[in-house]
């Protein structure tokens, strides 16, 4: 680890958690926030065994499954998700607020410090910082990427043999040209989200 994210793990601190989210787009299916925790001042924090991790998107799915192993393995992990109908009645922003919230609170202790990617916001009670491209910077946020984004990718996978017809399998909910084809074709089913989806030409049945 370089001195540039050194700081951002400060001695003085003694448990640390860092969050990213997964699905924030798609057209369907809910939005996943990953959560991984260390804590820093014991004898063994653990994060040396993060050197070499990638932001999620920049992994394979094999590298991907290995590094949640190891992530799961070393550090305390959560996730939650939240649900496409949430999204479409709270609308995305508020969605992963409150992502963030439920899953700071599933961990063990309260962290004095909480790191997250992009635009991602903890409750005003937690000690934060956000980091654009946090997940290709900082190796605990670069961690819950993974969790985050395996967790989903599976629960699509679930959500495919569901509701077949739509691919969910290969673009994982995503607006492809594919999963527009088959929207247009077949209306929307009931894990699609209506807000995300009220714009797209052809799309007249709602299953």
């Amino acid at each position: 680890m370089d001195n540039k994210n050194k700081q951002h793990y400060k001695r003085s601190y003694k448990f640390i958690v860092g969050i990213d989210e997964a699905g924030r787009g798609p057209l369907a299916g809910p939005v996943c926030i990953g959560a991984v925790g260390v804590k820093i001042k014991s004898k063994k924090s653990n994060l040396k065994n993060l050197d070499g991790i990638k932001d999620s998107k920049k992994l394979s799915p094999r590298k991907r499954e290995e590094w949640r192993k190891i992530i799961k393995k070393n550090l305390e992990t959560h996730y939650v998700f939240i649900s496409h109908k949430i999204i479409d009645k709270i609308g995305i922003s508020q969605s992963l607020k409150l992502g963030v919230q439920k899953v700071l609170e599933k961990f063990s202790l309260k962290p004095d410090f909480v790191l997250m990617d992009g635009s991602l916001k903890a409750p005003k009670e937690y000690k934060q910082e956000t980091i654009i491209k946090g997940d290709e910077k900082i190796p605990l946020i670069s961690a819950a990427s993974v969790i985050a984004k395996t967790a989903r990718d599976r629960k699509m996978l679930v959500l495919h043999k569901k509701f077949p017809r739509y691919g969910l399998d290969k673009h994982k909910g995503y607006g492809t040209k594919k999963h527009y084809k088959k929207i247009s074709k077949h209306g929307l089913c009931e894990i699609h989200r209506k807000t995300f989806c009220k714009n797209i030409v052809g799309v007249a049945r709602k299953k």
